[in-house]
């Protein structure tokens, strides 16, 4: 610490000024998303849930991951969807959270028809972006746990997706602690990629998947 009163001062005053610049991407993403945040029963009717990746352990979707995927299941059931796009990490040979997601989900009653996957989803501004510009997504909703959707929500929107989130609740354990904490650093590189629009990993050509398994459907 400095030793004169008026050094100690401007150390408190600069710490001060670091908190308030760490917690203002938090505070505008609640602030941007108020409008953008529904219950599976009142989210609008859309014709594609977008669902985060969220890990797999030993080859099958995590129980977070399971949940999101519960909670897409879900809406497609009750007519609130008609395509679940699935999105997430495969970058890899040996891990496939896209395919790993869609096998649950066919498990779980949904056709294979009506499921298209985004293996390049490697973090939420991706996921937007490829859903925007690679697969033709104008509308969405969203489906992630409640520590993330604002996230999620915020940045689709600036990807130009027209979204509405809907946060699957969890038991508040370790690992919700551990994304709720993560949040707060992730907000500020959400606030970053909004401002920048970097391009994703890998964007690639257009894919026509969406629009087939929305026709299919017809």
């Amino acid at each position: 610490m400095p030793r004169t009163r008026a050094g100690r001062r401007r150390s408190v005053w600069a710490v001060m000024a670091g908190c308030v610049l760490a917690l203002l991407p938090g505070a505008w993403l609640r602030v941007a998303t108020e409008d953008g945040l529904r219950s599976p029963a009142d989210v609008p009717r859309t014709d594609v849930a977008v669902v985060f990746g969220a890990g797999l352990w030993d080859g099958e979707p995590s129980p977070y991951l399971a949940r999101r995927l519960d909670a897409a299941a879900g809406l497609y059931r009750a007519g609130r969807v008609k395509v679940l796009l699935v999105t997430g990490d495969n970058s890899r040979a040996d891990y496939d959270e896209p395919d790993a997601m869609r096998a649950y989900l066919v498990r779980h009653g949904v056709p294979d028809a009506r499921i298209v996957s985004d293996y390049a989803g490697f973090d939420t501004w991706d996921s937007c972006v490829r859903a925007k510009k690679v697969f033709g997504v104008d509308r969405a909703v969203l489906i992630s746990q409640g520590f993330h959707i604002r996230r999620a929500v915020a940045l689709c929107r600036a990807a130009g997706v027209t979204s509405y989130g809907v946060g699957v609740a969890d038991r508040h354990d370790l690992t919700w602690y551990y994304g709720a904490v993560r949040e707060v650093f992730a907000a500020g590189k959400a606030a970053l990629d909004v401002l920048v629009e970097p391009d994703p990993r890998f964007l690639g050509p257009r894919e026509p998947g969406v629009a087939r398994a929305l026709a299919a459907g017809r």
